[in-house]
């Protein structure tokens, strides 16, 4: 029952996540999706470790209007690109990220500390009362966090 239910919540987040992107993309200049092979390259670019490719869901460069993302474009723009891990939430959060409850890994927390103001958590929320995005550094975050637990994530 718990592996059904596990499924069925992964499924919901997955669209939640892929809303929270689209909101971005949609509603804000800078922010672009990339695939997998793009992660790599930038992930080679940058001299990172290809074990954070999990840690980051978008990119995002200040004022940038509507280019396609390409190797090109990756090192034209290098100094400017800023990684973006992705919390999404349907939660009404009018101080956004005030209330925001969400799950991070260490790799995420770790590759953040590596980037510095490179790196930033992304927390959205979509709402009908009214939808935002807050973007946070590691050490803007950490000096908003109220309780961090640790949660052990197993597989026999």
């Amino acid at each position: 029952m718990s592996r059904k239910h596990s499924f069925i919540l992964t499924l919901s987040n997955n669209v939640t996540e892929k809303e929270g992107v689209n909101y971005l993309i949609e509603n804000y200049t800078g922010f672009f999706k990339i695939d997998l092979a793009t992660k790599k390259e930038l992930l080679d670019l940058l001299k990172i470790d290809h074990r954070f490719l999990q840690a980051f869901d978008l990119i995002y460069v200040p004022d940038m209007v509507g280019k396609e993302v390409t190797s090109n474009f990756l090192q034209t723009y290098l100094e400017d690109i800023i990684l973006v891990e992705l919390k999404t939430t349907k939660k009404y959060l009018p101080e956004n990220p005030k209330g925001f409850f969400f799950g991070a890994t260490e790799n995420e927390f770790n590759f953040g500390k590596i980037l510095g103001d490179r790196f930033r958590f992304c927390f959205v929320s979509i709402n009908e009362k009214g939808s935002s995005y807050s973007l946070k550094t590691i050490e803007e975050l950490e000096a908003l966090i109220k309780n961090k637990r640790i949660q052990y994530q197993i597989n026999l």
